[in-house]
C-alpha cells in the first residue's frame, strides 16, 4: 500500500449534483453562444465591429467552460468517492493527533493530524480541516470509513 492517503470529496446527494450540474453547464454555454452570435454576424459589422465581440466570445468560451468542466469534474468525483467508499469501506478510528487553526477560508476552520487505524489497512495519518469545534482535541477519537485498496478516507463527525 504506497498510494497516498486521499480524504473522499463532501458527499453530493443525487439531487444536488443534478443541480450542481445544471449550474456549470448553464456557466459553460453562454461563451459558445455569444461566439456563435458573433460569428454569425461577422458579414454585416465591419473590422472594428467584428473583431471586439470575436475576442469577447473567444474569452468568455475559454473561462466558462473552463470552470463549467472543473465543476463538472469536482461533482463527478464527489459522487464516485462516495459510491467508493459505500462498496468498498471499512469502518475505521481516527485519533486526532495534533489540532491547530487553519486560515485557509473565510470561516475559522481547525486543520487536524489524524492517525486513521482499523481493520484490512495499516494505521497511517492524514491531516483534513473541520470548521471549528472545541470537542476536536487531541487524543479524541471520530468515526472515519476507509477503502483499503487506496486509502481514500471520509471522516463522520457526529
Amino acid at each position: 500500500m504506497t498510494s497516498t492517503p486521499r480524504e473522499a470529496e463532501a458527499r453530493i446527494g443525487p439531487i444536488g449534483a443534478l443541480l450542481c450540474r445544471l449550474l456549470f453547464l448553464a456557466i459553460c454555454l453562454p461563451g459558445p453562444i455569444l461566439l456563435a452570435a458573433d460569428v454569425s454576424q461577422g458579414r454585416q459589422l465591419s473590422g472594428k465591429d467584428f473583431w471586439g465581440p470575436l475576442a469577447g466570445g473567444v474569452l468568455t468560451t475559454i473561462v466558462g467552460v473552463g470552470f463549467g468542466l472543473f465543476g463538472w469534474h469536482i461533482v463527478n468525483r464527489s459522487r464516485r468517492d462516495a459510491r467508493q467508499l459505500t462498496a468498498a469501506g471499512v469502518a475505521a478510528t481516527a485519533e486526532i493527533l495534533t489540532v491547530a487553526n487553519h486560515l485557509g477560508g473565510e470561516d475559522p476552520e481547525l486543520m487536524l493530524r489524524l492517525r486513521i487505524s482499523g481493520p484490512g489497512f495499516e494505521t497511517f495519518e492524514a491531516e483534513t480541516t473541520h470548521a471549528t469545534d472545541s470537542a476536536l482535541v487531541p487524543g479524541a477519537l471520530l468515526s472515519a470509513r476507509v477503502d483499503p485498496a487506496d486509502r481514500l478516507f471520509a471522516i463522520t463527525y457526529a
